[in-house]
């Protein structure tokens, strides 16, 4: 299992950096909307939609990513920072207030309308920080992206290695206390490198831990959702990983709390046309 999760990791990691180098930063939007439809699609398994629920959420996330990416070339293109603002702004304010009181008390919510608006928003927040942070500069979104996986990484090694204390023995009983230290540990010294090296601000530092708890998060909510769906996975299409949400929800969290926070001030939009 370990030799797959590692061979497929690898795939996904070249077959990424050459298309974010290399894709403009449209064509990198309608690259990832693909993921996410098939982000969807997990999502609308996992909180058990009926079909026609779960083709609706398709058509919905295909027409506003569409909408998003062409919206220059409709009269509605002044209203396009609005709309992706009020996306990334409904997200952060989901994950910083509703999702933490949810991990505590581990509600089931059955209502498939709620469910699904919700997966809907996520989602897509999730793909605007992918084709935000890409539009200001891929290594940006490189950076982000390397600090989750490279805390995600230490964190299963660390966890395998010294782990004794869960952290949510109810939600995921395969992570620990030490797995989250490790992390911690890991992304410090890779930030003090980053910042010695490129003379960037120690603060680096602490947006890096709080990108890492961010995504610990993300990770917890979905497996606390495959933990009442009854499924270990939330699909088949990676060897190894499982499902792309299994694969992305470090991302969902952390993308695009991190574009909200670098355009909050002022906020001007960007383009998918760059």
């Amino acid at each position: 299992m370990l030799k797959t999760r590692i061979i497929t990791a690898i795939v996904l990691l070249i077959g990424l950096l050459s298309i974010v180098f290399l894709a403009s930063t449209k064509v990198w939007a309608m690259l990832t909307l693909v993921v996410v439809l098939l982000g969807v699609a997990e999502w609308s398994n996992l909180i058990r939609l009926k079909n026609t629920s779960k083709y609706l959420s398709l058509v919905i996330a295909l027409i506003t990513g569409l909408f998003v990416i062409f919206m220059n070339s409709t009269p509605l293109a002044p209203y396009q920072s609005q709309v992706l603002l009020a996306l990334l702004g409904g997200a952060s304010f989901f994950w910083l207030t509703i999702a933490p009181l949810w991990l505590i008390t581990r509600k089931t919510c059955v209502n498939g309308l709620v469910m699904g608006a919700l997966g809907l928003l996520l989602i897509l927040s999730t793909w605007v920080g992918l084709v935000g942070l890409h539009a200001i500069s891929p290594l940006l979104l490189i950076g982000v992206m390397a600090t989750v996986s490279i805390a995600d990484s230490a964190a299963y090694f660390a966890g395998k290695r010294f782990g004794r204390h869960k952290l949510a023995p109810e939600i995921s009983p395969g992570k620990t206390w030490e797995g989250v230290l490790g992390a911690l540990v890991v992304v410090t010294v890779y930030g003090a490198a980053l910042c010695y090296y490129a003379k960037y601000n120690l603060w680096l530092i602490v947006c890096m831990w709080l990108l890492v708890v961010l995504s610990i998060m993300g990770d917890l909510l979905e497996s606390l959702l495959k933990r009442q769906a009854g499924l270990k996975d939330s699909g088949q299409l990676l060897p190894g990983h499982g499902g792309v949400l299994d694969r992305i929800d470090g991302f969902i969290p952390t993308l695009p709390i991190t574009l909200f926070c670098i355009y909050l001030p002022l906020f001007n939009g960007f383009s998918v046309h760059g």
